[in-house]
C-alpha cells in the first residue's frame, strides 16, 4: 500500500515540476512586440511554438498592415476618377494581385500560431519597423490629385512604401527561423525592388 501511494505521488509531482519550469521560462520571455526586429541577432523560438520565433512574429504582424495599405493605394490608382496612366494602372493591378494572396498566407500563419493579427496600436505607431507607411493626410492627398499629378505622387509614395517593406524583410533575414516566413521575406525584397526601379524610370529618375 505504501509503495502504491509513493508511486502516485511521484506521478503527480512530475507534471507539477514541468509546470513550474514552464512558468519560469515564460516569466523571462520578452513580449514579441517589444523587440526591434533588426536588433534580434539570434531569436529563440517562441515558448510552446518552436516553428516560429519573435522575429518571425513581428515581421508577419508588421507586413499585414503594410500590405493592406499597398492594396489600398492600388485601389485608389485603379479608380477611374483618379485619371491614372495606363502604366500606373498596370503596376497597381500587379501589386494588388501579389499582395492579396500574401495577406491571406500571413493571416493563416498567425491563426495557426495562435497569435493576434497585429501589434498593439501604441507599439505599431512607435516602432521604426513601420517606416514607409503613409499617414492619413498623405492618403487623403492621394485621393484628391488627378491625372499626371496623381501618377507622380502615387509613385513617389509607393517607392517609399516599398522601401520600408524591403528594410523590414532584410532585417528578418538576420533573425528569422521559419522557412515559410523567410521565403516570404525574399518575395518582399525581390518584387518591390523591381517595381521601385520601374517607377524610378517612369519618374525620369
Amino acid at each position: 500500500m505504501l509503495k502504491t501511494k509513493l508511486r502516485h505521488l511521484t506521478i503527480l509531482a512530475a507534471p507539477a515540476a514541468l509546470v513550474f519550469a514552464s512558468c519560469g521560462t515564460d516569466k523571462n520571455a520578452q513580449p514579441p512586440t517589444t523587440v526591434h526586429l533588426g536588433a534580434v541577432a539570434s531569436a529563440a523560438p517562441m515558448p510552446g511554438a518552436p516553428h516560429f520565433n519573435t522575429a518571425d512574429l513581428q515581421f508577419t504582424q508588421s507586413m499585414i498592415p503594410h500590405h493592406r495599405q499597398a492594396v489600398a493605394m492600388a485601389d485608389i490608382a485603379l479608380d477611374p476618377t483618379a485619371g491614372a496612366s495606363a502604366k500606373v494602372v498596370d503596376l497597381a493591378t500587379r501589386i494588388e494581385r501579389t499582395k492579396g494572396p500574401e495577406l491571406e498566407m500571413m493571416s493563416g500563419w498567425l491563426t495557426s500560431w495562435g497569435q493576434p493579427m497585429q501589434m498593439s496600436a501604441a507599439v505599431s505607431q512607435s516602432t521604426p519597423m513601420m517606416d514607409g507607411m503613409m499617414t492619413d493626410v498623405e492618403m487623403s492627398s492621394l485621393r484628391k490629385v488627378k491625372g499626371a499629378d496623381f501618377d507622380t505622387l502615387w509613385m513617389q509614395l509607393m517607392i517609399r512604401h516599398h522601401t520600408g517593406a524591403i528594410a523590414l524583410a532584410q532585417a528578418l533575414k538576420n533573425s528569422g527561423s521559419n522557412s515559410d516566413v523567410l521565403a516570404m521575406a525574399d518575395q518582399v525584397v525581390a518584387a518591390p525592388q523591381s517595381e521601385i526601379t520601374e517607377m524610378q524610370t517612369m519618374l525620369g529618375g
